[in-house]
């Protein structure tokens, strides 16, 4: 005769109904609570006291989840309750908002930007990218100069010697040009603007080359790296570096080595009288080069749509989740993230993010608010139109 014990098997549905009565109860509580964290905000408000109290949270967070059983419960008790008080905070940084203890951001803004009889800087030469991200914005009456670097660039306005610099900051197949980022925070320039112009890489030479003969390639790092694919085909040939691809085609002119070629831009080798050897050579045919337009005023157009900010965090768990929830809890729709190190200081790290807005938007001001209140650091670098 079996004598085991038969094991008892739950009622889902009697399960379901348990968790259903239990989340209705936990929803009347949060609820309960958020009014009453408007009462401690408002007391916060008329008393100028900030928002975060870091030792107050964490000692209670130690309380609460040591009330739980098991180091499951303990851990997912410590878990829920940072949420609740991250939702808490989020909610007085908006009735601080609405209090209009925000900076006031409306004057930044203008019907166009004042391009017009301007100066603007692009790194490289003339048959640039920079150069066509250039023309692409700014009408025909502007004044032009180039330099060798991008730092020139930035220092160029930065001296008022431009009103403008245009650079490239991403590529859609080789990635982000970090120094620009780095650059960006180096200097007190703000993004106004973005230009996207279509990479078209094409081979080019001198008028009497011949790609059989050819036994040298010369490009920007990052021309280079977009048409691999294309140049293992060529291992034979030698691959030498220049500080943008026009500056490789004006290269190729100079010297007059017809065993030497280009990869450049076709309107490149219009400039320099070169002609094209082979085309279709980029490994991305949908490859395009992003280009920011920066300036020395926080000066933004009305049809501004994106947001672009830096900020520092604490070295600790989970303070990166804590600052991009504020994007989140505000419904702002996040564009990029990227991450540089800082200078200095060892596994710590920038955060550069792009979102959908503009900074006059309620949902934009409420998010910066509590970026601003949480991180070690946090700039706006700047507000434009996105293409």
């Amino acid at each position: 005769m079996n004598t085991e014990k038969t094991a008892v098997i739950p009622d889902l549905q009697d399960c379901r109904s348990r968790i259903d009565a239990i989340d209705s109860q936990i929803v009347q509580l949060f609820e309960e609570r958020m009014k009453i964290s408007e009462q401690v905000a408002a007391y916060k408000i008329q008393n100028g006291l900030k928002v975060r109290d870091p030792q107050r949270e964490q000692q209670k967070i130690a309380d609460l989840s040591a009330r739980a059983h098991g180091e499951l419960n303990t851990r997912g008790t410590a878990e829920i309750f940072r949420q609740i008080m991250a939702i808490s905070r989020k909610r007085q940084y908006q009735l601080l908002a609405e209090q209009n203890i925000t900076e006031r951001r409306d004057d930044f803004f203008v019907e166009s930007l004042p391009v017009e009889n301007r100066t603007v800087v692009f790194q490289g030469v003339e048959g640039a990218y920079s150069y066509a991200a250039m023309r692409g914005f700014f009408p025909s009456d502007i004044r032009s100069i180039h330099v060798k670097t991008w730092r020139e660039a930035m220092e160029k306005v930065a001296r008022k010697e431009a009103d403008y610099a245009v650079l490239p900051i991403e590529n859609s197949t080789a990635g982000i040009v970090e120094d620009i980022y780095d650059l960006l925070m180096e200097y007190p320039l703000y993004i106004v603007g973005q230009q996207i112009i279509r990479v078209e890489h094409v081979l080019l030479g001198l008028p009497d080359a011949d790609l059989s003969k050819i036994r040298t390639v010369i490009s920007h790092p990052q021309g280079l790296a977009q048409c691999k694919v294309w140049l293992e085909t060529h291992p034979e040939w030698k691959q030498v570096e220049a500080l943008n691809t026009a500056g490789a085609a004006r290269k190729v002119m100079q010297e007059g080595d017809s065993s030497a070629a280009a990869i450049a831009s076709r309107e490149a080798g219009e400039v320099y009288g070169l002609k094209v050897l082979a085309e279709n050579i980029c490994g991305n045919r949908n490859n395009s080069t992003r280009f920011i337009i920066v300036s020395r005023k926080p000066v933004y157009p009305e049809d501004a749509d994106r947001v672009s900010i830096c900020f520092e965090l604490p070295h600790e768990s989970g303070s990166l989740y804590n600052m991009l929830s504020h994007i989140i809890y505000n419904g702002l729709n996040m564009t990029k993230i990227e991450s540089r190190p800082v200078p200095g200081k060892t596994w710590e790290y920038r955060f550069f993010v792009d979102f959908e807005g503009r900074l006059t938007d309620s949902a934009v001001e409420n998010a910066l608010l509590g970026l601003e209140a949480e991180a070690l650091k946090l700039r706006v670098l700047g507000c434009y139109r996105a293409q």
